[in-house]
């Protein structure tokens, strides 16, 4: 049996698997290709059966989201590490090796993600990962090489291999054996940062998140859902706040999610003025949402949170209102 199982979600995807399919087979000979399928209405099952007989196919019987979907085609998995993978995502030749090694060198790293480049403008970090997540002391996520919308070119800044606060669900590796130590994705998420609520969870099991700049991707990304999309505002809102109930140290709740419940008004008035008032609308769903789950999301706290787990501060005002550089932003 092979050590690592390459794992692409689809629904109705077609497309998407035509399109770079053909180059996962071609540079993973080490793994066996599944693609889970949440229920496609398309043709992609046929598809995949007539054109791909060496990948496997397993077909959930409901659309769960990434979340859900993951959690339920993994069971049926033995491999000892997991690839989830994007269907829109292109990777290159060697891309597994880097990652194995690490997993081999450190048995306390759960997840890893390698450099995640646009497929668009490949000389470019990309929106959903870039050189390995982060998050600042109010629940931001930011990226070495992407702080919210600005990009940095990629000038081989992160080749280098070092512990990160969480990995990009566009390609995320992680053992088996933590992934269910851990419980899994939280399905009530049903996509969007499901993979930072699942790493900040590892963390704080004392595990560690790296990532590693000898392994390229390129991400097309807004292959299922584009940023813009006021469904996607509303995910990241509840979900974020979500997570940190979750994750935070106890003291840090009665004052980060006040605080990050104004600021999320703030954003969707500007979203509304930038993308349209269906975004600040967005907003508002986002914290009905957070208030529904906020009963389970504190049931689900682990015994221990991790009480120095940001790599900076209050990154909301230094960025939109300092106006700081990215570089003098990140730094871990």
């Amino acid at each position: 049996m092979k050590k690592i199982a390459v794992v692409i979600l689809n629904w109705n995807g077609k497309s998407w698997l035509e399109k770079f399919l053909p180059t996962v087979l071609k540079y993973s000979e080490s793994a066996q290709i599944y693609v889970v399928d949440n229920a496609s209405t398309d043709d992609s099952v046929s598809f995949l059966e007539n054109n791909f007989p060496s990948v496997k196919v397993i077909q959930n019987a409901q659309n769960s989201g990434f979340a859900g979907g993951y959690n339920d085609g993994l069971k049926q998995m033995k491999e000892e590490i997991y690839c989830l993978l994007n269907s829109d995502v292109e990777v290159t030749e060697g891309w597994l090796e880097p990652v194995l090694d690490l997993f081999q060198q450190n048995p306390e790293i759960a997840a890893i993600q390698p450099k995640i480049l646009s497929y668009d403008r490949k000389n470019y970090f990309e929106f959903a990962g870039a050189g390995g997540g982060l998050i600042d002391n109010l629940g931001y996520p930011y990226c070495r090489g992407r702080v919210f919308d600005d990009l940095e070119e990629d000038k081989g800044q992160y080749d280098d291999e070092t512990e990160i606060f969480w990995a990009s669900g566009c390609c995320f590796f992680i053992r088996k054996s933590d992934f269910w130590l851990a419980g899994g994705f939280d399905e009530r998420f049903f996509a969007h940062q499901e993979e930072i609520d699942l790493c900040w969870r590892l963390i704080n099991l004392g595990k560690k998140i790296f990532y590693t700049g000898k392994s390229t991707i390129y991400h097309v990304g807004g292959g299922t859902l584009n940023k813009q999309n006021p469904r996607k505002t509303f995910l990241n809102i509840r979900n974020n706040l979500s997570m940190l109930v979750k994750n935070l140290p106890f003291g840090a709740l009665f004052w980060i999610i006040p605080l990050r419940l104004a600021l999320d008004v703030v954003a969707g008035i500007y979203l509304a003025y930038k993308e349209g008032i269906s975004h600040l609308w967005a907003v508002f769903r986002g914290h009905f949402g957070f208030y529904t789950h906020f009963p389970e999301s504190f049931r689900r706290r682990a015994k221990f949170q991790k009480k120095n787990y940001y790599q900076t501060k209050y990154l909301v005002f230094r960025y939109f209102i300092k106006k700081k550089k990215l570089k003098k932003i990140i730094k871990l």
